[in-house]
């Protein structure tokens, strides 16, 4: 006589407590029975979302077991891409490698998980999923609906250094093909769908250095419009910074120098930040960093050698100058540039001289939003005539297609330039949230880029 299924595997039921169907789907991730009672247990308790996903998982896997020619694992990724994107990375993990159990060819499942381990540290396992991920796929399509043009972003797989390009190009109007072009042969730039308009993404320096060679080779061979060429980008190295704006009226930044290994000794140290020109503090980052991740203030020598010994490889030190305004506060303003032309982006006051809007309290402080928002209603009223002339001309001299700046304003009217390059972010805001005044900016930033790609793409369509 046949037992119950369930039972012959040994299978909680439904009434039993859910950590003991836990534990055995722990230890039996591919058993459709037991996901089968998961779901029913769930819906139980109300969770109708959790239920679906256990369901999928069961028919799914039962149709694996019973040799279906068109079983697929596509919509447990769906499950599981969205437990990451609601940020329950356990999950996701978990549904990850059931749907990669399934069918191991799935690249996008590789890929979310190389982001989880890196995001949580574990950076040997990122690049081990990542190199899987890109030996599977190197193009990444994304279409809805009709859109208006096909734009090809040329990106990294490692994902560090690539313009974050969500809001620039909208789904609505842009079918996105990703090339992950540090993995991809010379001969794939050849068989990739059609496109209207190349972006070059890679818009940190020091991430693109070591494939400027492969990007160059692919520009060279490139039959449409490529906004941001990789020439562009090289210029934008922080350590090349002042020199590239050194001769412009009103515009002031550190000096900064990049150095490939910790100095051998502390005379050897002494005597590269006095050819910089630097002196005492200093501000020492790893390279390929943004948001203050790495960054160290070094007020002695002691501590700059302590901070460098941390430092693993390429590294930078610039001087350090102490911006604060007359109030005691530190301001740090963004502007993004389109086509050589600034937009403000945003404004952050913080008390603390490394400042970022997240860690600034902005959304505590009504004072704060009430000035950011006089900034980018009118910046000239909030910057003056100089700085405003300054930053146009730093826009036109660092000659990118898609950029930004973050500086402030010194008691002479001058601009201090904290970093310009191609990696700034821009996004909007939540509708009903306290920074909802930023999302008109944001969209007049969003529409400016996609004028550009209107002309640029027209233009060599016409040629």
């Amino acid at each position: 006589m046949t037992r119950d299924p369930q039972h012959a595997r040994g299978v909680p039921q439904a009434a039993e407590p859910l950590d003991a169907l836990w534990r055995a789907l722990d230890a039996a991730p591919q058993d459709a029975a037991l996901h089968r009672s998961l779901a029913d247990a769930l819906r139980s308790q109300g969770d109708e979302l959790g239920a679906l996903a256990h369901s999928i998982a069961a028919q799914t896997l039962e149709a694996r077991a019973a040799g279906s020619p068109d079983v697929s694992a596509g919509d447990l990724c769906m499950v599981a891409t969205g437990y990451f994107m609601k940020g329950d990375t356990e999950a996701a993990v978990r549904w990850y490698r059931l749907v990669l159990a399934i069918d191991p060819n799935v690249a996008v499942a590789y890929q979310n998980l190389a982001a989880i381990h890196a995001d949580e540290g574990r950076f040997a396992e990122a690049e081990a999923c990542r190199a899987k991920a890109y030996a599977i796929q190197r193009v990444f399509v994304e279409r809805a609906g009709d859109p208006v043009r096909d734009v090809l972003i040329l990106c990294t797989g490692q994902g560090a250094g690539n313009v974050p390009f969500d809001a620039l190009l909208p789904s609505a109007a842009c079918g996105r093909i990703k090339y992950a072009i540090d993995y991809a042969r010379d001969e794939e730039d050849a068989q990739l769908p059609p496109y209207d308009l190349v972006f070059n993404a890679i818009g940190d320096p020091d991430v693109a250095a070591p494939l400027m060679a492969r990007l160059e080779r692919f520009a060279a061979r490139c039959e449409r419009a490529l906004l941001n060429p990789p020439a562009a980008i090289a210029r934008t190295f922080r350590d090349r910074l002042p020199g590239l704006l050194r001769d412009l009226d009103g515009v002031a930044a550190a000096a900064c120098v990049r150095a490939e290994a910790a100095p051998a000794s502390r005379d050897a140290l002494l005597q590269w930040l006095a050819a910089a020109g630097i002196v005492l503090p200093v501000l020492a980052r790893p390279t390929a960093t943004h948001g203050g991740e790495g960054l160290a203030r070094c007020d002695s020598l002691d501590a700059l050698q302590a901070k460098l010994k941390t430092l693993d490889g390429t590294h930078y030190m610039t001087a350090f100058v102490d911006t604060h305004s007359a109030d005691g506060y530190y301001r740090k303003y963004r502007m993004i540039f389109v086509d050589r032309e600034p937009y403000p982006y945003h404004l952050a006051i913080s008390p603390h001289w490394m400042v970022h809007y997240f860690s600034a309290e902005m959304e505590q402080h009504a004072w704060k939003l009430d000035e950011e928002r006089r900034f980018l209603e009118d910046p000239r009223a909030a910057l003056g005539d100089r700085a405003m002339a300054a930053i146009a001309a730093i826009a036109r001299r660092l000659d990118l297609d898609y950029g930004g700046i973050d500086f402030t304003v010194l008691p002479d009217g001058r601009v201090f330039v904290f970093e310009a390059n191609a990696t700034m972010l821009a996004h909007y805001e939540r509708s009903d949230g306290v920074l909802a005044h930023k999302n008109k900016h944001v969209q007049r930033i969003v529409d400016a880029f996609g004028q550009l790609q209107a002309l640029r793409a027209s233009v060599r369509g016409a040629e």
